[in-house]
């Protein structure tokens, strides 16, 4: 038996474990069966709150395909408030540990309870090696995609995990399906990607959609949503500060230039608890 907790960020659902005080067999397989949403719980992954040794905790996140990802924006707001509200942590700035390097997070609390969460995502990556992303050009502004005869630019960044930005005039009809799962599996890209179709509203407010890689399209990602404030800034479109529009709801992205890090700060929400019989 596996006692979990269902929660959400801008509706970027995930099942979330103690894996500090459980023993967690074959996460991948796991992952795969707590994500379908008609014979499991139903999420876009399982997230796996772990000891660290560099950190205050670890956290382990699997797609709803089983593959392992580095980092999750909506995802590590949730760590925070899971091990704030269930006492593993007094404090309200932590440290977690993940395969994007370690992330600091300030929790803010209402009464007795986490409500948001400032992320420091650390630096965007604009080397096409490190992305990776098959490209001369740096930073990656004009790579030329084409997807079901669509041609398509797009700017590349990497938050811990790769993202591909392209600029569409209207975001909320766009087929983000029918080509969001042929640019992800691209030869551009050696590692997939996640791409994000952005809408620019004005200088300080994007609208996103994402493609992400190994889960399909969702209702927000976090490392996308800071990848996409990047991509737009560096192209001059908008400023440092902005809005991001998911479908989900809101973020706050700030890239700031003084520390050259990008902060992230939105809401983390338990959806309900549970026990798997396994």
């Amino acid at each position: 038996m596996i006692k979990f907790t269902k929660m959400q960020g801008l509706g970027n659902d995930y099942v979330y474990i103690d894996a500090i005080h459980q023993d967690i067999k074959e996460p991948s397989s796991l992952a795969h069966f707590v994500s379908n949403r008609n014979f499991g719980i139903g999420s876009d992954g399982l997230i796996l709150i772990c000891k660290s040794d560099v950190a205050d905790f670890k956290m382990r996140m699997f797609n709803s395909d089983g593959s392992e990802a580095e980092m999750c924006g909506n995802g590590i707001r949730c760590v925070g408030k899971f091990v704030y509200d269930k006492g593993l942590t007094t404090k309200q700035e932590v440290a977690i540990e993940t395969l994007a390097g370690i992330k600091y997070l300030k929790l803010n609390v209402k009464d007795g309870k986490v409500e948001t969460a400032r992320v420091d995502m650390g630096e965007p990556i604009l080397e096409p090696t490190q992305i990776p992303v098959v490209s001369d050009e740096k930073p990656v502004k004009n790579l030329h995609v084409v997807a079901e005869e669509k041609g398509f630019t797009m700017s590349c960044v990497s938050m811990g995990n790769p993202h591909a930005i392209t600029i569409v005039k209207d975001v909320e009809h766009f087929d983000v399906a029918k080509y969001g799962k042929v640019l992800e599996v691209d030869k551009a890209f050696p590692k997939r990607i996640n791409v994000e179709f952005a809408e620019i509203i004005d200088k300080k407010t994007i609208k996103m959609r994402v493609w992400e890689r190994g889960a399909g399209e969702t209702l927000a990602c976090g490392t996308g949503a800071c990848a996409t404030a990047v991509a737009c800034s560096i192209n001059g479109y908008t400023e440092n500060n902005v809005t991001v529009e998911l479908l989900g709801g809101k973020l706050q992205i700030e890239w700031n230039k003084a520390d050259n890090h990008v902060y992230m700060t939105g809401p983390a929400v338990t959806v309900f608890e549970g026990e798997l019989l396994v």
